[in-house]
């Protein structure tokens, strides 16, 4: 078993790190340098046609897409306890939050974050940031706490939760108190904090580039 794992620390392979570092299985990093383009080589091209980090290769297998990479890994280390396997009732709320947070909350973030018009609330898939947040307070108040399916913390809470750390650190979450208690729980757990010594030691010192490339 091989698992090379392509990643740039100010970048969204962040969550894929943090995953990587939930499920302590050994794994080989190669940093690509956003800032000189090395997401754009021919090479890494021949991995990742979108010419953006993370991507995952697994014995041959090539993953890209953060949600994809996350339910990927949970799915193959099930000795993590990140994923709900089928025939499991909560098998279904489990892949809905892991694809809420791919196609509502990123989008919604990000187009408060670029001020972006919201337009027709129709025409857009997530309706709109509060619809958004609402949704995610409701789950965790319905779910009993403390994560999205109670006691359960899978990959659905780490994918979700990581953008909704990353929104904090931009200063666009709107006052959320329920979703902020829930993101000082997790802030708590060994493997994110390891991942975030990681990332911080293999940040160059100069300036950042965006975490959005």
């Amino acid at each position: 078993m091989s698992l090379k794992f392509y990643h740039w620390p100010m970048s969204r392979g962040v969550t894929v790190h943090w995953m990587l570092e939930e499920l302590g299985v050994p794994y080989e990093t190669v940093l690509l340098d956003l800032r000189k383009q090395e997401h754009k080589t021919p090479e890494f091209l021949a991995i990742n046609p979108m010419g953006k980090v993370p991507a995952l290769e697994h014995d041959g297998a090539v993953i890209t897409e953060v949600a994809a990479i996350c339910c990927y890994l949970a799915e193959v280390f099930p000795q993590a306890g990140l994923a709900v396997p089928p025939g499991d009732p909560a098998r279904g709320p489990y892949l809905k939050w892991l694809f809420f947070a791919a196609g509502c909350v990123e989008p919604a973030l990000v187009d408060r974050l670029l001020a972006r018009p919201e337009g027709p609330s129709g025409a857009l898939g997530y309706g709109s940031l509060e619809a958004v947040l609402g949704a995610i307070t409701r789950q965790l108040h319905d779910s009993g706490g403390p994560n999205l399916l109670g006691d359960r913390f899978t990959a659905a809470d780490l994918l979700l939760s990581s953008l909704l750390r990353w929104a904090t650190a931009m200063k666009i979450l709107p006052e959320a108190p329920e979703i902020e208690a829930w993101l000082t729980r997790v802030e708590a757990r060994p493997a994110l904090q390891s991942s975030i010594r990681k990332n911080l030691e293999a940040m160059p010192q100069d300036e950042p580039v965006s975490e959005g490339s």
